[in-house]
């Protein structure tokens, strides 16, 4: 762990002890810009990573805010039909604009706005995620209950695929 931590990276830190979690932001030597490469470089499981993704809204351009599985690739029809429109991938430009971040170190909470935040429900199933902590570098972990708690999203059922057991079970 860095003994000083990156301008954003700090910055998520303070967030996360406001908040009332005792997760520490810790800053790797290899970039964790790709959920892979993140899994790699704290060496648990893909699927461990907790990807914040941002989504623009096609007809009034409001953000929202996914958080999926790093093994999970997101279904944009439902997640349209849970935000009640047309979603499409946002922009780099828009990401910073809206969150005061570069994609590939969003992290889950701290952003200059409030979003829509949606969690997949397949992150529930595990014991400890991690998540991007404002820069590429940087991470915390902390509990699928923790990230609801902190982001007050809404766990659904988010990744293309047939419906697993696992997940409607998660949902009833």
């Amino acid at each position: 762990m860095s003994e000083r931590l990156a301008q954003s990276a700090g910055k998520v830190q303070r967030v996360l002890e406001a908040l009332g979690l005792l997760a520490r932001v810790i800053e790797l030597p290899s970039t964790t810009r790709t959920a892979r490469e993140a899994a790699v470089a704290i060496g648990c499981h893909v699927e461990q990573i907790a990807k914040s993704l941002v989504f623009r809204t096609v007809a009034d351009g409001r953000p929202v805010l996914v958080i999926a599985s790093g093994r999970n690739r997101v279904d944009e029809d439902r997640l349209a039909v849970l935000v009640g429109e047309p979603v499409e991938k946002a922009d780099a430009a828009y990401v910073r604009r809206h969150t005061g971040y570069a994609i590939g170190g969003v992290p889950p909470v701290g952003h200059l706005e409030p979003h829509q935040t949606l969690v997949d429900v397949d992150l529930s199933v595990l014991e400890e995620i991690w998540a991007a902590a404002g820069t590429p570098h940087a991470v915390f972990c902390l509990t699928p209950a923790e990230l609801l708690r902190i982001t007050g999203g809404m766990a659904v059922r988010l990744r293309e695929g047939p419906s697993s057991t696992t997940s409607q079970r998660a949902l009833d």
